[in-house]
């Protein structure tokens, strides 16, 4: 689908959309994480929108390999304190979470989206998304961040991620759910080898054959730095190059932490592709 019903928001998603990282959380794999100070959360996410930013998706709870759950109750203050400051600012706000709890009260406080690496597995995860206008990104996720990483194995990778996120899009629209509403995310780097992410990112435009617009997370992630070498602070260059292949191959949304540069090589392509 070209446009994506998100919350008080229809997005036109013909052209790519750059949907800008802010980190609350303690413990962050790109060493970006703001630890719940508000003040410099939303001095990022301005800075971020000054650079082309066209979402903004919060987080308050990491998710990077080897990470453990924080209480729900810090979770909420954080992301519900942060929703209230922006959300007069005219841009969709994306919740990165995968409690029931903060997803109700991040859209209750004005959220237009929940971006769940779970993909609404939890009891009660369906249920808080199920009414209203929210756009609902649906991650594939083999085992749970804290031992994601330990030897996952697939037969068929691409097959076995698209099956897996189909019966998440039923479960949804059986609750009522409109497609209108879905955005689809593969889950580069949660529960896959370097290999399996590759090949995830090869084949990404079998991801939005049916229809569904696709999400790409790679920003600064290890499949990045197994084939360069580079640590995590030093992969722009790749991230941006990940960032314009996804959309080379279909992805609607790229969600990153380097808004201007990835603005930058989308510009180039997009002029490339168009002619102006």
């Amino acid at each position: 689908m070209s446009v994506l019903q998100c919350g008080r928001f229809r997005l036109d998603l013909s052209q790519p959309r750059v949907m800008a990282i802010i980190n609350l959380t303690d413990d962050s794999f790109s060493g970006d994480g703001l630890r719940g100070d508000l003040a410099r959360a939303l001095a990022r996410a301005e800075r971020a929108l000054e650079e082309g930013a066209e979402m903004l998706d919060i987080g308050a709870e990491s998710t990077r390999p080897g990470s453990d759950p924080v209480p729900e109750a810090q979770e909420l203050e954080r992301v519900v304190r942060f929703v209230e400051a922006a959300r007069d600012w005219k841009v969709p706000l994306s919740i990165d979470t995968v409690k029931p709890a903060v997803m109700r009260a991040a859209l209750a406080a004005g959220a237009d989206m929940i971006n769940d690496i779970n993909a609404f597995r939890e009891p009660g995860a369906i249920e808080a998304v199920a009414a209203g206008e929210s756009g609902v990104c649906v991650m594939h996720m083999l085992g749970q961040p804290r031992t994601m990483q330990q030897d996952p194995r697939y037969a068929d990778v691409v097959g076995e991620v698209i099956g897996f996120l189909d019966e998440r899009v039923a479960a949804l629209q059986a609750a009522g759910v409109g497609r209108e509403r879905v955005v689809l995310d593969p889950g580069f780097g949660f529960g896959k080898r370097v290999e399996h992410n590759y090949a995830l990112l090869r084949e990404l435009a079998r991801f939005g054959a049916g229809g569904l617009p696709v999400l790409a997370g790679l920003s600064r992630k290890s499949m990045l730095g197994a084939v360069t070498g580079r640590a995590v602070g030093e992969r722009l260059a790749a991230s941006v190059a990940g960032a314009l292949i996804a959309v080379q191959n279909g992805a609607g949304i790229v969600r990153v932490h380097d808004v201007a540069a990835t603005r930058d090589v989308l510009a180039v392509w997009k002029a490339t592709v168009t002619g102006c």
